[in-house]
């Protein structure tokens, strides 16, 4: 991580004869403005005929070595930053089933559609090393790639923690995701849940799409940090390494 996309490949399925071929115009349309607003180029793409309609960018960018964020470079003592709330695993699922309020769906499709650009270059503009996005591993997930590649343990402010607005509501109602119950198993032997609710174990082990960043940033450069970039989140701290890794408090 760290680095500058330079150009960007549209990858397409499209369920040809099941959706006006205006559908397909208007998602390489929003893929361009998005890849434009990150600073890159669309050079072109590949289309295929599908049953399911998928889209994504193949991106290629450069980063200088001594700018890289890897997720192996957490030191004890550094603040545990998030750059977006959580939930969106949750929440879609509630969409597609019907059950997610208008307001509560803008609130996600504007945290997803949210570039993790300034939180990323911040990271490089103060030296900071150690950083990984929160994807399908979910947070916790994402937060034991940084306890074993770094050697370290990390200890978890649940109170911390922003939820997107509704992600309660939601899995109250009964919104539930596969790649969450696989993210348990993952984390499983390295977690002490403390006092966390039904709730927040499933939060925190939600897969994220287009999820924020993960930074630990030296103590003295916190607020410096979370000055600079809107919305972050002081959640936690990095520690000795112990077991387990991460600790819920």
């Amino acid at each position: 991580m760290g680095g500058e996309p330079i150009t960007a490949l549209n990858v397409a399925a499209f369920p040809s004869g099941k959706l006006p071929i205006e559908v397909l115009g208007e998602i390489l349309r929003g893929g361009q403005d998005v890849v434009h607003a990150a600073g890159a180029l669309v050079v072109g793409g590949h289309t295929v005929t599908d049953d399911e309609l998928k889209f994504g960018l193949a991106v290629t960018g450069r980063v200088h070595p001594d700018r890289i964020l890897t997720n192996a470079a957490a030191a004890p003592g550094d603040v545990l930053v998030l750059t977006k709330p959580i939930g969106t695993g949750i929440l879609a699922t509630a969409g597609k089933n019907g059950k997610l309020s208008a307001g509560h769906l803008a609130s996600l499709v504007s945290s997803m559609t949210t570039l993790n650009a300034v939180a990323s270059r911040v990271a490089v503009h103060l030296g900071l090393r150690c950083a990984t996005d929160v994807t399908g591993f979910g947070l916790l997930g994402h937060l034991s790639h940084i306890a074993r590649a770094s050697g370290v343990a990390i200890r978890l402010d649940l109170s911390a923690i922003p939820w997107l607005p509704g992600t309660r509501e939601a899995w109250e109602g009964g919104a539930r995701t596969g790649g969450g119950e696989r993210n348990r198993d993952f984390v499983e032997g390295m977690v002490d849940w403390g006092s966390a609710s039904d709730f927040e174990r499933a939060a925190l082990i939600d897969p994220q799409t287009s999820g924020g960043l993960l930074v630990a940033v030296p103590s003295a450069l916190a607020a410096d940090y979370l000055s600079r970039v809107p919305g972050a989140v002081a959640v936690g701290l990095i520690v000795e390494r112990g077991a387990p890794r991460i600790v819920l408090a």
